[in-house]
């Protein structure tokens, strides 16, 4: 719902239909929290490009505009991001270059933000009000809320002020007026406890980033809570910095999803910028061996693993098997669930020479911090001829136990935003079953491949996974949750339309009646007007009775109706205001042409140039326009304001419009250009250059300057 209704806000906004979008979520947030946040967007209709966590959000929005960043190759800048929103507590360490934003680590406190300080002074209010009015105010929930409202108020004002300030509320509970104050120093004593929760988070962090507090460039905070001046302190006082407030508190995150959504756009040009973001949670893969109820276990991603991030296991198997993905540390999840879901690998048999297929896992944790296993595939052996039977067919002998069928490495292909590198020149780490990990340059990797292209071939074969993922809607459920929303938004729509027609009915009722009584008065009969009371009256019942719940075509008849009654009562209105001008401007354009008529009489030189038959035409014209405009207003001025007009404001205007498309070619053609004047001017410059024993060319030049300002001049005098 939510996300449907900012939907409709931006589209409403900018006037065109909105689907691409990027959406903050806590960075506390488990696979199946953000699983349910991607499969809500898509039930709204919208295309959710990437899933950002506030935190990093922040930092985009804060690293993108600055020009001072470190280049690629000095050290970096680290700034710390603390959050403390409505009701959670986050914070992030991150690493600043130009054009490059890597965060180091985050924690959180799920559980403590500005909701808590507002419940510490409702439950204070609440002891109070009972001693001292004998009302419990948690048995009602109205008057609970309307507290809940006024404490949040005083909470920042105390921000702004440390004296006494009062809490009065009028008609609170059984129409009691209750009035009670506070200052910012009982506050603090109320939430000393909620206080002292701040600097765990703060401490977590910058041991997690392996940084000390001379290593921290700045500290910037966002979020309504960290307004209050004792977070401030615990801040400044763990820190031993100044806090930096650069950012805009309340519109950080949403200002860093935006240039997030523009950088993945391809519709802007943004400044390159890119992000590596954290796993938040340590996972752990877990199968089942060959071993009697024996079980193994990998460590995939650790905490603060760099994301998005893929890496590839090596299994050797004989049969289809399963992975169960889970987080490693449940104290850690505020979740009750530790599971992320299961996997099975199917369609894993034996070699054709009875070995343990080697079976090569990709597990990745996307854009979004969702955790997948996004491939499988079998790497079969063909042995080329001459060659024996029994060449292994890579190097690793050293890691495999013949005894277990374990996993025996494990290679990394780091995903960098969209861009993932090649095998061959990313890291690889082997682990076998030890647990031992080696890491192989590639290099050494394009050597082992050279050995084995030379011993036998090798055909990879994609496999089919079947995911079992903890709380996901299934694609069934989802499809029909996307064909339930799309019908209720049409409802809603239709619903809002029906509402408007009902709405302009009742709006028509009210405004024609109250202008019956002032503009209109004039403009109707009282018989007309009794009837028209009458009618405006009965629709009036009617909205409020059986009229309450009608289909929206109801309304729009019953509005045509109204309007067949006042219609010609708004005409009379509107032609009566808006006549004198059009009339006005009509004789005041026959008065111009009869002043143009009368000095072409005279011989006016202005005029001499015109033809006399036209003349005569636009004499007989004006003539003419003057009979029409006296006969209709004689005819108007005999009729009373009940009467429809003679003559409607639209005629008048057309006529006068007439006028000027008849007359006006005609008295305001220009005069003739003058050659004589031209030859003159000529004739003189010629001459004076002969005189001054200028040569023949500079003549030419200035000759030719002469006529073409003169020519400028004369095209200048043209125009009326």
């Amino acid at each position: 719902m939510l996300l449907a209704k900012l939907k409709e806000t931006s589209e409403n906004a900018l006037k065109k239909p909105v689907a691409d979008c990027v959406i903050s979520i806590p960075s506390f947030f488990t696979d199946a929290e953000r699983r349910s946040v991607m499969a809500a967007a898509q039930v709204a209709g919208l295309n959710c490009l990437r899933l950002m966590n506030e935190t990093t959000a922040v930092a985009l929005a804060y690293g993108i505009y600055k020009q001072d960043l470190p280049p690629l190759d000095e050290k970096p800048r680290n700034v710390v991001f603390i959050d403390m929103g409505h009701s959670a507590y986050q914070v992030s360490v991150c690493a600043f270059n130009k054009g490059k934003l890597k965060v180091l680590a985050t924690t959180f406190d799920p559980y403590l933000g500005g909701r808590n300080f507002d419940e510490a002074l409702v439950d204070y209010f609440c002891d109070e009000f009972k001693t001292k009015y004998k009302i419990n105010v948690k048995e009602n929930s109205r008057a609970l809320l309307r507290l809940y409202q006024e404490c949040e108020k005083l909470k920042k004002l105390m921000s702004a002020n440390a004296s006494d300030l009062p809490l009065n509320i009028e008609c609170f509970m059984n129409d009691l007026d209750v009035s009670s104050k506070m200052n910012r120093a009982q506050f603090e004593q109320l939430c000393v406890s909620l206080f002292a929760r701040v600097e765990p988070p703060l401490k977590a962090v910058m041991e997690q980033a392996n940084l000390q507090r001379e290593d921290v460039s700045s500290i910037e905070i966002v979020g309504g809570a960290t307004r209050i001046p004792a977070v401030k302190e615990q801040i400044t006082k763990f820190f031993l910095k100044d806090i930096s407030t650069t950012l805009n508190a309340d519109e950080a995150v949403a200002r860093g999803c935006a240039l997030q959504c523009a950088i993945l756009s391809p519709a802007f040009k943004v400044r390159e910028f890119s992000i590596t973001d954290t796993v938040p949670y340590s996972i752990t893969l877990r199968w089942k061996t060959s071993f009697e109820d024996g079980t193994g276990e990998c460590e995939v991603f650790c905490k603060n693993h760099p994301a998005p991030f893929s890496k590839v296991i090596t299994f050797h198997k004989k049969e289809p098997f399963e992975l169960e993905a889970f987080y490693t540390n449940l104290h850690e999840v505020p979740y009750p669930d530790a599971r992320i879901g299961n996997f099975t690998i199917q369609n894993v048999f034996p070699q054709s020479d009875g070995d343990s297929s080697k079976v090569k896992v990709k597990v990745r944790i996307n854009i979004h911090g969702i955790f997948s296993v996004a491939s499988a595939s079998v790497i079969e052996k063909q042995n080329i001829e001459g060659d024996h039977s029994d060449a292994s067919m890579e190097t690793e002998t050293s890691f495999k136990d013949e005894s277990k069928d374990d996993v025996d490495k494990m290679q990394v292909d780091q995903e960098d935003g969209h861009q993932k590198c090649h095998a061959e020149h990313t890291p690889e780490e082997e682990i076998d079953h030890t647990g031992t990990k080696t890491k192989s340059t590639p290099s050494e990797k394009q050597d082992r491949l050279n050995q084995t292209t030379k011993r036998g071939k090798v055909k990879s074969i994609d496999l089919p996974i079947q995911s079992s993922l903890c709380r996901q809607l299934g694609q069934d459920l989802l499809n029909s949750y996307i064909e339930n929303e799309g019908k209720m938004i049409m409802q809603d729509k239709l619903e809002k339309e029906r509402n408007d027609a009902k709405n302009a009915v009742e709006e028509y009722v009210y405004d024609f009646r109250d202008k019956l009584g002032t503009v209109y008065e004039k403009f109707i009969t009282q018989e007309d007007l009794n009837k028209l009371s009458a009618v405006l009256g009965d629709t009036e019942n009617w909205l409020y009775e059986e009229g309450e719940d009608q289909p929206k075509q109801i309304y729009v008849d019953k509005l045509q109706e109204l309007k067949k009654y006042g219609q010609p009562i708004q005409m009379r209105y509107v032609e009566h205001e808006e006549r004198p001008k059009a009339l006005t401007d009509l004789g005041r354009k026959i008065q111009l042409v009869m002043k143009v008529i009368e000095a072409y009489r005279n011989k006016d030189e202005r005029y001499d140039h015109l033809d006399p038959a036209e003349m005569e035409k636009v004499e007989k014209y004006i003539s003419e326009a003057m009979n029409w405009l006296n006969s209709k207003m004689n005819a108007q001025n005999k009729l009373s304001l009940t009467q429809d007009p003679v003559v409607k404001v639209s005629e008048i205007v057309a006529k006068s419009k007439e006028l000027d498309n008849f007359c006006n070619p005609i008295i305001y053609k220009p005069k003739p250009k003058v050659e004589i004047a031209e030859d003159n001017a000529k004739g003189n410059s010629e001459h004076n250059g002969q005189m001054d024993g200028q040569s023949g060319t500079e003549t030419k030049s200035d000759t030719t300057k002469d006529s073409s300002q003169h020519t400028k001049s004369s095209g200048e005098m043209e125009v009326d």
